[in-house]
This record gives structure tokens, C-alpha cells and sequence, in this order.
């Protein structure tokens, strides 16, 4: 079943640089060369919009093994599995509307069925549904109902971050309202790396404390002037946090994209390189 899901995840729900590969044990070593490159359809949107079968074949000629939708753009989601069966892509996860995940759940799962889908991923919360700390329990109940019904149809649920849950409501952060309200059995989260750094958060002493929840990644870089870039083109240490922190996924994400295709073809061959 195809569920109403618009291109922008906000008004839904509101040459790679020289990289420092850090050292690896042969342990480390056999674990990168089987981790994939995903990439989160949000940062091909406007391509996905209005031709999405040639983007997914775009995105398989630059050599990503995995995507992670954030709509379908009108497009029967049998049709886009069985145009990925064809192309050689998995679609592990998807970003779906957090009111339809406590208002409507059934057609999320079935289509999450459909495409094969792992994970299903809140990915935004609208301002005015996130300004009280008794919203944000709401949340994580609504979070928890869903996972439990997530595990019960064979599927996985995650969080997705981004800087807002790091500011303080009434002297405690969203995040850790969502951390410890949240069954760590049921509900997992996906962090972005960018968005975690934004909000203040020291990357690898936090991801190493919260490793065993956290299971994806959105992997884009940070410019100086805080701004996003593509992996590889920032100040973010990728290469030290893959080496200590694994992954079931990564995907890189630009969410402000100026040339989308050649900021993917620039993120893929970064994270290649970090990876393997």
C-alpha cells in the first residue's frame, strides 16, 4: 500500500579530499570489507520526483549498494522492489511520518513488507510537537507502541537525530528523555553524525557510550563555518569513528545538495575508501 509521503522531510513532517585512515587491526580490517554504502534518498529528492526509476539506476552506476527512502514518490512500491531486485539495490531502511506511525501504522508495515524494508525510521518531529519535556515522552511511547508492533511484523524501529533533541527543555535533553523512556530492546537509533556535532556532542566519547543502541549512521561532513559538506570535504573525523564504532548501515546524506549526483559520486568515493 502506498502511504502519503511528500519529497521534503521538513514540510512532510513540518573530488573527495585526502582522508586519514586510521589503523586497523586485521579483526577491523575483515569487518570493513563487508560493510556497504548506503545513501538516503532525501539528498536526490527533486531527481527522484520526477524521473525515480533513472535515479535509482544513477545511483547504482556510482556504486552504492543500499538506499534508505524517505517517500515514494507516487511509484507502487512493488514496482520500485522489483526495479531494485533488477538493479542490484537493497533498500534497508525507510524515513516515515511520525504522525502516521502513531496514527496509522498498518500501511507503513505492510509497505515496509513490500520493499523489504529492515528498519523503519522516525526522522523529524515538527516544532510545535517537540516544545514541552511531556511531549517528548508522548513521543517516546508513541515510539515504543510502534517499535513493539515493528518487532511483531518482523521489522526493526530507529530513531533519527538531528541538533534539537541536544537543547536543554526545563534543564534535561529530549535525547535523553528518549533514552531512557524507550525499551532499548525495541527501539534503536540512527544517528546523523553532522546533526549530533551541531548539537554539541563530543562524536566518539557519545557514540561509544550509546553504541549499543545505536545500529545506522548518516555520514556528511562539517565545514568550518558549520555548514554541511560532503564526506571527505570537512572537519569530521570518519575515518577514527568507523574504526570504533560499527554500523549495521551507513548512509550519507547532503540535505543541501547543490549538485546532488556529483555530491553522491564525491560521498561514495570518500566513504570507499573509509570502509574499505
Amino acid at each position: 500500500m502506498i502511504t502519503s509521503f511528500t519529497p521534503t522531510r521538513r514540510s512532510m513532517l513540518a573530488g573527495a579530499g585526502a582522508l586519514t585512515v586510521a589503523a586497523c587491526t586485521p579483526s577491523q580490517m575483515a569487518m570493513t570489507h563487508s560493510r556497504k554504502v548506503g545513501i538516503q534518498l532525501y539528498t536526490v529528492r527533486a531527481a527522484m520526483q520526477q524521473d525515480l526509476p533513472g535515479t535509482l539506476r544513477h545511483i547504482r552506476q556510482i556504486g552504492y549498494d543500499e538506499v534508505e527512502f524517505a517517500g515514494y514518490f507516487t511509484t507502487p512500491p512493488a514496482d520500485i522492489k522489483h526495479l531494485l531486485d533488477d538493479i542490484g539495490l537493497k533498500a534497508p531502511s525507510a524515513h516515515v511520518p511520525a504522525a502516521q506511525m502513531r496514527d496509522a501504522p498498518g500501511p507503513l508495515i505492510e509497505t515496509a513488507h513490500t520493499m523489504g524494508h529492515e528498519y523503519l525510521v522516525m526522522p523529524w518531529l515538527p516544532p510545535e510537537a517537540r516544545t514541552t519535556l511531556d511531549q517528548w515522552r508522548g513521543w517516546a511511547d508513541v515510539c515504543n507502541r510502534f517499535a513493539a508492533q515493528c518487532r511483531d511484523a518482523g521489522i526493526k524501529f530507529a530513531y533519527h537525530n538531528h541538533d534539537f533533541e541536544f537543547t536543554a527543555i526545563d534543564g534535561v535533553l529530549p535525547y535523553d528523555v528518549l533514552l531512557q523512556n524507550t525499551d532499548p530492546a525495541l527501539v534503536h537509533f540512527e544517528t546523523d553524525i553532522y546533526w549530533l556535532k551541531k548539537g554539541g556532542r563530543d562524536l566518539i566519547p557519545f557514540l561509544t557510550e550509546h553504541q549499543s543502541r545505536i545500529t545506522m549512521c548518516h555520514a556528511k561532513d562539517w565545514k568550518p563555518d558549520g555548514s554541511m559538506a560532503d564526506v571527505g570535504q570537512g572537519q569530521i573525523d570518519f575515518a577514527a569513528i568507523f574504526a570504533r564504532i560499527p554500523f549495521d548501515h551507513y548512509f550519507v546524506e547532503n540535505d543541501d545538495a547543490t549538485d546532488p549526483f556529483t555530491d553522491a559520486q564525491i560521498s561514495y568515493t570518500a566513504m570507499r575508501r573509509l570502509l574499505a
